[in-house]
C-alpha cells in the first residue's frame, strides 16, 4: 500500500529524516517509536504531503503522492492529530467535517448519506451518545474518540495517528487502542501510529519502526525491535525486557539509578 524510497525531508531546507526506506502492506498495524525529536511526526507529515521530500519519494498504491490531489488523497488517507481548534461546534458537526472530501462542486451542506456515514462511525466509536454536545464539554479521552470518528468518516484505506494515547489515563489508553486494533482486524484498515509508550506499542502493533536521529534504527516485530541492548543504545537508559506473562509480547522495565546490580536499593 505504502512505499517510502530514500526519503529525506525536514523544515526550512534542514533535513530531519534522512534516507528513509520502508514498505507498509495493506492491513498492517504499524507502530512508530523513538526518542523525542527523532522524526516520528515528521514521517507522518511526509506521508500526507504536509511536507514535501527534499529527496526521494512516498508512493501510495504505486502512485507518487505528489501526483495525487489533496481531495483524492483525503479519501484514501486520514490523520488523527493531537491538537485541533473546534471547541465550540458539536461532536456531530465535527465528525461531519470528515465528509468534505466527498462534497461535489458547489455543494454547501452534507447529504443524507453523509449524515448516515457520520452516525455509523459515531456509533462504532461510542460517541453517538454526545453527538449534540460541544466538543469543549467532553473529556480528553472522549475527544480522542471523536477525532477517530471524524477520520473514519473520510472512509480511508490508511489511518495515521500521532500519539493517540498522549495525556490519557490507562482506561482511555486501552479503550482507544482496543478500538484501533478492532478497526484494523474487522474493517481491514491499515494503521500507522506514533507511540511513546514502548509497552503499548509492543502489545498492540504487529511491526515496529524505531527511528533515531532521523534514520530508521531498527524495523521488525516487537520482539526483534525491543531488545534491551537496542533500547539502551537509542534511549540512553538502562532497562530490562521481559515477556508479558499473558500476551507473551515484550515488556520493558525501567531500572532506577538508585538500584545497584543486585536490584537492592543503594
Amino acid at each position: 500500500m505504502l512505499q517510502i524510497n530514500n526519503l529525506t525531508c525536514g523544515y526550512d531546507s534542514k533535513p530531519v529524516l534522512r534516507n528513509i526506506n520502508s514498505k507498509i502492506n495493506s492491513g498492517e498495524l504499524i507502530g512508530i517509536i523513538g526518542p523525542n525529536g527523532s522524526g516520528k511526526t515528521t514521517l507522518l507529515r511526509s506521508i500526507t504531503r504536509v511536507l514535501k521530500p527534499q529527496k526521494g519519494e512516498v508512493m501510495f498504491e504505486e502512485k507518487n503522492i505528489l501526483n495525487i490531489g489533496f481531495r483524492e488523497l483525503a479519501k484514501k488517507i486520514a490523520v488523527v492529530s493531537q491538537n485541533f481548534e473546534c471547541n465550540y461546534i458539536s461532536v456531530e458537526e465535527f465528525v461531519l467535517l470528515g465528509r468534505i472530501p466527498y462534497y461535489k462542486r458547489f455543494q454547501l451542506f452534507e447529504t443524507k448519506n453523509d449524515r448516515e456515514i457520520a452516525e455509523k462511525y459515531m456509533f462504532l466509536t461510542d460517541t453517538l451518545k454526545f453527538r449534540n454536545q460541544p466538543i469543549k464539554d467532553i473529556s480528553g479521552g472522549e475527544r480522542q474518540l471523536v477525532l477517530i470518528a471524524r477520520a473514519l468518516a473520510q472512509e480511508p484505506k490508511l489511518l495515521l495517528l500521532d500519539e493517540p494515547t498522549a495525556h490519557l489515563d490507562i482506561t482511555h489508553q486501552v479503550r482507544i487502542l482496543n478500538l484501533i486494533r478492532k478497526l484494523n482486524k474487522e474493517l481491514g484498515l491499515t494503521v500507522i501510529m506514533v507511540l511513546h509508550d514502548l509497552n503499548l506499542a509492543a502489545e498492540y502493533c504487529e511491526k515496529l519502526i524505531l527511528i533515531n536521529n532521523g534514520k530508521i534504527h531498527k524495523m521488525g516485530q516487537p520482539e526483534e525491535v525491543l531488545d534491551y541492548r537496542i533500547i539502551e543504545e537509542v534511549y540512553k537508559t538502562v532497562v530490562v525486557v521481559k515477556k508479558n506473562p499473558i500476551s507473551k509480547k515484550p515488556f520493558v522495565i525501567l531500572v532506577s539509578k538508585n538500584l545497584n546490580g543486585t536490584g537492592n536499593p543503594v
